[in-house]
């Protein structure tokens, strides 16, 4: 073969050279981090638990303070939301540890001190307060000594429980059960019906759950104050955990966490023990009666049926025969000037009686300024329904006069009762009205609405809240309609 022909097929000594450099560039290219490959994919995997206060699934679709908080982030960086649940608190950090696990782990989890060789956490969210949880009518303990010789149990793998093994330190009489096969909803109902003697959970769940059991009571707190945060995997890759921090930072400033706050945790304490247990009996006796006309103006108005029940329960607790001193009458507390323009002929009739309620709530969020947005529009139908649109107005100005967005429940339910003090109601163009009843009006009303969400609900939690009796039977049973709640 001649030589030139061996040159033609000999490559050149530079290229093999750049074809060297170019592979041991390539080894040296820096991996995208975890947060570039979310952003890649376009998914953000996150493992939660299934319980009132972290995720659930209703009818109208997924729900729950953790779930709602993570949308948002995924909603931030632009990508989709991927659910993923564990059986129990153990598994969330083994999955988080797996390689090709979940990014993320919104759980209502305790940053505590036996976690931090698992995963690394974000700043605070929330805070909440460990308190020992014990069956009203029993003795009450009241200090950790108390705490011997009773049957306890806790979520295994909890921060509850890394509290007891260092109590038991101190204590070695003291003895406690871990558990992986409830939750705290069940822990608080074998309380309740003294299937155990106490147990240990944080206030938040406790304020959740408190309206179901009204026999549960706080003994004492366990400890101080505790911080929930995120979890990411341990490592050095840190973008993730940089991402969320900023975002929790955001949304403390814009308000957003706080309006979560406020849905969930800020009206629990309303009702107290006495009230809690006077729904609980109403809801039996009462409700079954009326609960079909409930269920026909709110697919008539396209609204959630137990909204309008819970404005009924507020008015008159489900008395058809209700009567004010200042003459407002029925079920739904009608004026008379309300019931003729509703086409109400009877206020004294139940079926009227929620017939021209539902109509006339109804008129009131369709007129509502445009610009209030649910779940606010609600909350302000709602305070309009009690003091007036007229009245409302004048509170929304007096929140702008403040600098606060007008367009926000949290800001004007702080407006409405500087309506009753003259150096405020004098400035109003409609002028003096009780303002702080409304804000109460509200609360109420969104307090029972949640716990008729929470008993109308075919399955919560799978098989053990179903088993667990936390539903009203006189309720539960019958079969649910297709009206999905509305959008609050």
């Amino acid at each position: 073969m001649p030589a030139h022909t061996l040159l033609q097929k000999r490559p050149p000594k530079w290229l093999a050279a750049a074809t060297l450099l170019l592979l041991l560039c390539g080894c040296n290219e820096p991996q995208p981090t975890v947060l570039e490959r979310i952003q890649k994919d376009g998914v953000l995997r996150v493992i939660t638990r299934n319980s009132p206060a972290t995720y659930f699934q209703d009818r109208n679709g997924e729900t729950g303070f953790e779930y709602e908080l993570v949308k948002r982030f995924a909603d931030d960086l632009g990508v989709e939301l991927k659910i993923e649940t564990a059986d129990n608190l153990d598994e969330i950090f083994t999955r988080l540890n797996q390689e090709n696990g979940p990014a993320l782990a919104a759980a209502g989890l305790v940053s505590s001190q036996g976690r931090m060789n698992q995963a690394r956490f974000s700043q605070s969210y929330l805070e909440v307060t460990p308190q020992i949880i014990y069956r009203n009518g029993e003795n009450r303990p009241t200090r950790p000594e108390d705490l011997l010789g009773k049957r306890i149990m806790v979520l295994k793998g909890s921060s509850h429980a890394e509290q007891l093994a260092t109590l038991k330190g101190q204590y070695p009489d003291l003895n406690y059960e871990e558990s992986d096969a409830v939750e705290i909803v069940d822990l608080l109902r074998m309380v309740d019906e003294g299937q155990i003697d106490l147990t240990l959970v944080d206030s938040n769940e406790l304020a959740m759950n408190q309206v179901y059991f009204p026999n549960v009571r706080v003994a004492f707190d366990f400890g101080d104050a505790n911080t929930l945060g995120w979890a990411v995997p341990p490592g050095a890759d840190d973008s993730l955990l940089k991402e969320v921090n900023a975002f929790l930072e955001r949304v403390k400033i814009n308000g957003v966490l706080q309006r979560l706050k406020d849905r969930y945790y800020g009206h629990v304490d309303v009702l107290g023990y006495v009230g809690a247990y006077t729904f609980a009996k109403h809801l039996q006796q009462r409700l079954p009666r009326y609960e079909q006309h409930f269920r026909q103006n709110g697919k008539t108005y396209e609204m959630d049926w137990r909204l309008l029940a819970a404005i009924g329960y507020q008015e008159s607790l489900w008395q058809p025969n209700a009567t004010s001193k200042t003459g407002v009458r029925g079920l739904m507390m009608l004026t008379q000037n309300t019931a003729e323009a509703m086409g109400v002929s009877n206020r004294l009739d139940p079926k009227q009686s929620i017939n021209g309620g539902s109509k006339y709530f109804a008129s009131i969020l369709e007129n509502l300024a445009p610009e209030l947005t649910e779940p606010d529009r609600t909350w302000f139908a709602l305070a309009a329904y009690n003091i007036g649109i007229a009245h409302l107005g004048d509170a929304r100005k007096l929140a702008e006069a403040e600098g606060l967005d007008p367009n926000k429940w949290l800001n004007v339910k702080t407006m409405l009762p500087r309506l009753s003090q003259k150096q405020w109601y004098s400035k109003t163009k409609y002028g003096y009205a009780r303002g702080g009843e409304t804000v109460h009006f509200v609360q109420n009303i969104r307090r029972y609405y949640d716990i008729l969400t929470w008993v109308t609900q075919p399955q919560l939690e799978g098989g053990q809240m179903a088993e667990g009796n936390l539903h009203i039977p006189s309720i539960d049973k019958r079969k649910p309609d297709d009206n999905g709640p509305a959008a609050l």
